[in-house]
C-alpha cells in the first residue's frame, strides 16, 4: 500500500535484555538515522511494530492496586533489513493511557489534520459470545493490532511522521511524558464550551467544511448501523452453525442401531461436527473486518474535529473584525460628537454633561492605538484562517483517498470471506451426500 495505508507487519525478535543494550550516547547515535524531514514518511526509515501485550499489576496515582496491560513497541532501521542483517530491535513498553496522551498532543498540535484514531478502550458492537471485558485476552490482542495500526498510520502520514514527540514516543522509554507536558499543549487545547459557542454563533461558515462535518455525522451513523447488523448476524450465524452439531449427535446415535447404514451415518455425523466447530474461526476472522470498520467509525469523529476547529478559527476572526468595527464607530462618534446608537455613553453624557476636550483627545488617542492593534489582529486571524483552510483541505483530500481505498478493500475481503464460508458449507453437505450414497 501507499503511505496512507500501513504496510504488512514485520515480525520482530523478542525484547533484548539489559546486558546487551547500548549506552545512552551510542543509542542516540544509532537512532539518528530515523529523524526524517517534513513530508517524508518515517516508515521509509524505520520498521515499527507492537509485538506483544503483557498484563501487569501495580499501584496507581492514588496508591491503589490495579491490573493493567502494557504493549511492547519494537523498532529497527529499514536499511538493516534491506542489507540482509537482522539486528536486535530497540524496544520499550507503553500503556494505553500513554497512546491516548500522544494522540491528544497530536490533536492539539495539528488541529488542521485528520489525526488517526486509537482502537476502542472497551469493546463495542459485540455479539453475545464475545467478551466485553477489556482484560479479555482476545480483546487485548485485537487492541494490540489496533495500536500497531495507529502507529503505522501516524508514521506514514506526511506531516505527523516528522513530529519529534512521536519519534521520542517510539524510542525514549523514560522521561517521555515530561517532554510532552513541557510542550504546553494542554494550555492550547480549546474548551468544549468555546467550541460549542463557535458552532452556534459563527455567522459565515465555510460551506465546504459544513458539508464535510455533515458527511462525518452521516458516515458515523452508517458505519454504526452496519456494525449493529453485523453483530446480530453473527449471533444468528453462531446459532445456526452450532445447531448443526445436533445433526452430528443424532447421526452418531442412529449409526449405533444400524448395521448396513451405520458407517455412512457415522461419517456424515463427523462432517456435521466439523461444520459446527468451524464457526469459531469464521467469527474470529469477521472480528478483524469489524475492527477495520470501527477504525473509520472513530475516523469520522477525527474528521469532524477538524471541521469544528475551523468553525472556531472562523468565529475568532469574526469576533476580531466585529470588535474592530465597534472601535472605529466609537472613534467616529467621539470625533464628531454624535452618537448613532443607544449606549451607556450617550445616557451619561446627557446626565453629567459632555467630556472636556482633553478627555476626548486622550480617548481618541487610546482608540487609535486599539484600532491599530485590532487591524493587526484581524490581519493575523485572517492569515491563520486562510492557512488552516489550505492545510486542512489538503489533508482531508488525502484522507478521502485513504478511506475509499481501505473501505473498498475491507468490503471486498469481507465478501470473499462470506463466499468462502458458503462454499465450505456446500462442501460439507456434498460430503454428507456421498456418505449417504454409500450406505
Amino acid at each position: 500500500k501507499q503511505d496512507a495505508s500501513p504496510p504488512p507487519r514485520v515480525p520482530c525478535k523478542p525484547m533484548p535484555t539489559k546486558n546487551n543494550l547500548l549506552d545512552s550516547r551510542q543509542t542516540k547515535e544509532k537512532r539518528s538515522f530515523c529523524m526524517v524531514e517534513k513530508g517524508t514518511s518515517l516508515l521509509k526509515k524505520m520498521e515499527i511494530s507492537v509485538a506483544e501485550a503483557e498484563k501487569r499489576t501495580g499501584k496507581n496515582a492514588v496508591n491503589m492496586q490495579e491490573t493493567y496491560t502494557v504493549y511492547l513497541i519494537e523498532t529497527r532501521p529499514v536499511d538493516a533489513a534491506s542489507e540482509g542483517t537482522n539486528p536486535v530491535p530497540d524496544s520499550l513498553w507503553r500503556r494505553y493511557s500513554e497512546f491516548e496522551l500522544l494522540r491528544n498532543y497530536l490533536l492539539v498540535t495539528y488541529p488542521f489534520l485528520v489525526v488517526p484514531p486509537l482502537p476502542e478502550k472497551r469493546a463495542e458492537f459485540v455479539w453475545h459470545k464475545l467478551s466485553a471485558d477489556n482484560m479479555d485476552p482476545d480483546f487485548v490482542e485485537r487492541r494490540r493490532v489496533g495500536l500497531e495500526n495507529f502507529l503505522l498510520r501516524v508514521a506514514s502520514h506526511p506531516d505527523l511522521s516528522s513530529d519529534k514527540i512521536f519519534y521520542s514516543f517510539l524510542t525514549e522509554e523514560n522521561g517521555w511524558k515530561e517532554t510532552v507536558f513541557e510542550t504546553g499543549f494542554q494550555a492550547k487545547a480549546d474548551s468544549r464550551l468555546k467550541a460549542l459557542n463557535a458552532t452556534f454563533r459563527v455567522k459565515n461558515p465555510d460551506k465546504r467544511f459544513a458539508e464535510m462535518k455533515h458527511y462525518g455525522d452521516e458516515l458515523q451513523s452508517v458505519i454504526s448501523q452496519l456494525l449493529r447488523v453485523r453483530a446480530r448476524a453473527a449471533d444468528r450465524l453462531y446459532g445456526v452453525y452450532k445447531v448443526h452439531g445436533n445433526y452430528g449427535r443424532v447421526f452418531s446415535e442412529w449409526s449405533a442401531i444400524e448395521k448396513e447404514m451405520g458407517d455412512g451415518l457415522q461419517s456424515a455425523g463427523h462432517h456435521m461436527d466439523a461444520y459446527a466447530a468451524s464457526v469459531d474461526d469464521i467469527l474470529e476472522e469477521e472480528e478483524h473486518y469489524a475492527d477495520q470498520l470501527k477504525e473509520y467509525l472513530f475516523y469520522a469523529d477525527a474528521l469532524r474535529a477538524v471541521c469544528r476547529k475551523h468553525e472556531l478559527t472562523q468565529y475568532e476572526l469574526e469576533m476580531a473584525a466585529q470588535d474592530l468595527t465597534s472601535k472605529k464607530q466609537q472613534r467616529e462618534e467621539l470625533a464628531t460628537g454624535t452618537i448613532r446608537t443607544f449606549s451607556l455613553k450617550g445616557v451619561t453624557s446627557k446626565l453629567f454633561g459632555q467630556e472636556t476636550p482633553e478627555q476626548r483627545e486622550a480617548k481618541l488617542k487610546m482608540l487609535e492605538t486599539q484600532i491599530e492593534e485590532g487591524e493587526e489582529l484581524v490581519k493575523e486571524r485572517n492569515a491563520e484562517c486562510e492557512e488552516f483552510v489550505k492545510s486542512a483541505w489538503v489533508d482531508i483530500e488525502r484522507f478521502k483517498e485513504q478511506k475509499d481505498h481501505d473501505l473498498r478493500e475491507a468490503l471486498i475481503s469481507y465478501a470473499i470471506m462470506q463466499i468462502s464460508m458458503c462454499k465450505k458449507g456446500i462442501q460439507v453437505w456434498n460430503n454428507a451426500k456421498e456418505c449417504f450414497s454409500k450406505m
